[in-house]
């Protein structure tokens, strides 16, 4: 079977899934980078040789093969690319095809009753929605706003990010986090207003006062980092706080590693959060809103992470400080973290379910996994969502 990805450019969230592609298919195996990496994303250490990766063409320097390529393979994903051109040519002839998305409408759903929104979704989703392309929702919100608009009828399904995999023995995972006394919180991520970064700061106040032992890992740069640094000053906070700027991937793993807690503050506007993966695979127990696009899919409230509503920051500080004043009650929600990633959400498994399923679409059949990436994914209004989570709705 010939499999063809194409989006904008392969990125460090991107090549655990491309090398296990590649593994199983070998030369049958292509990812199609249509343009040049952003200098902002180069600045942030996401900057890659892509000459050097065996798998990957260049559209912008070898136009003709690429479209060969995406015609001709048994199988097409096409995932963010700006070529809206290349997935028309290809999803007209009816051969099997994905698409990956984001959620459509970040900002309320109401955003649908546009008509020329709804013209550009027509053009780009709907009128495919009887041929054989299957739509791979990246986070939890995506299959509500696809099947709002009436696109993929019953071929919505889970998908997401899949970070570089760490694996620990038991062992290494008794000693990888400090036992003395102090408790180590890990925020990670640009500095921006989506994120939330001064929510770290204020929720450092309540821990402080309320005699808890801790320091927050920051990690990352941005607009809003003098602002962070200056509250965290004149709140006499310093001692508490280490910042590290601007952090490659493998150094945000070794922080992450020594952590207890991730906590992850970012709105509605965080299609996915790579960093909840990362968190999890490194043992940290989560306290992630609810949402962000990954943590319906990847947190089951109280098991193995926790969630609070709505971008509301006093249920996150409460939450926050029960979990820290009762480490003892809660220290093992990590390592049942750990196991989700080590166990379904990880490249190797999403690599053999794609495969599995890209088999079975090339047959004219659509089976869907029996859980994590490509299992079936639950259309739940976001309105609804953080209730649904706390019923254990998004799992079989």
């Amino acid at each position: 079977m010939t499999f063809t990805f194409v989006s904008n450019y392969i990125n460090h969230h991107q090549i655990p899934l491309a090398e296990a592609l590649y593994r199983e298919l070998k030369d049958d195996y292509t990812f199609i980078q249509t343009m040049p990496m952003e200098q902002e994303r180069v600045t942030m250490g996401w900057g890659l040789d892509v000459h050097s990766l065996p798998y990957v063409r260049c559209l912008y320097e070898e136009e003709g093969e690429c479209v060969r390529r995406i015609m001709e393979s048994d199988v097409v994903w096409f995932g963010w690319s700006e070529r809206e051109d290349l997935a028309a040519r290809r999803l007209v002839t009816g051969r099997p095809t994905f698409r990956v998305s984001e959620r459509l409408y970040r900002e309320g759903q109401w955003k649908m009753i546009s008509p020329r929104g709804l013209a550009a979704k027509y053009r780009e989703h709907i009128r495919y929605r009887r041929q054989n392309v299957c739509m791979l929702c990246a986070g939890a919100y995506t299959a509500s706003d696809f099947h709002l608009i009436g696109a993929y009828p019953d071929k919505l399904f889970k998908w997401g990010y899949f970070t570089p995999l760490r694996l620990y023995d038991d062992v290494q995972f008794a000693r990888m986090k400090p036992q003395d006394g102090t408790l180590h919180i890990v925020w990670a991520g640009r500095l921006i207003p989506l994120k939330h970064p001064e929510y770290a700061v204020r929720a450092a106040k309540a821990l402080r006062d309320a005699g808890i032992r801790f320091c927050v890992h920051m990690l990352g740069g941005g607009e809003m980092e003098p602002e962070i640094r200056q509250d965290v000053e004149t709140s006499g906070l310093a001692a508490h706080f280490r910042f590290y700027g601007y952090t490659a991937p493998e150094q945000v793993r070794d922080v992450m590693e020594k952590c207890h807690i991730h906590l992850f503050t970012s709105n509605y506007l965080e299609g996915w959060g790579a960093v909840m993966n990362e968190g999890m695979n490194s043992g940290c127990v989560e306290v992630a809103n609810a949402q962000i696009g990954a943590a319906p899919y990847l947190i089951r409230h109280g098991i193995n992470g926790f969630v609070y509503p709505n971008d509301n920051y006093a249920k996150m500080e409460a939450l926050l400080l029960e979990i820290c004043k009762n480490w003892n009650k809660y220290s093992d929600i990590g390592r049942k973290a750990y196991e989700t990633i080590r166990d379904v959400w990880n490249a190797d498994v999403a690599a053999r379910n794609l495969l599995r399923f890209a088999e079975g679409l090339t047959e004219g059949r659509v089976i869907p996994a029996q859980t994590g990436p490509l299992s079936k994914a639950p259309v739940i209004s976001p309105r609804r969502m953080y209730r649904a989570m706390l019923a254990s709705q998004l799992w079989p």
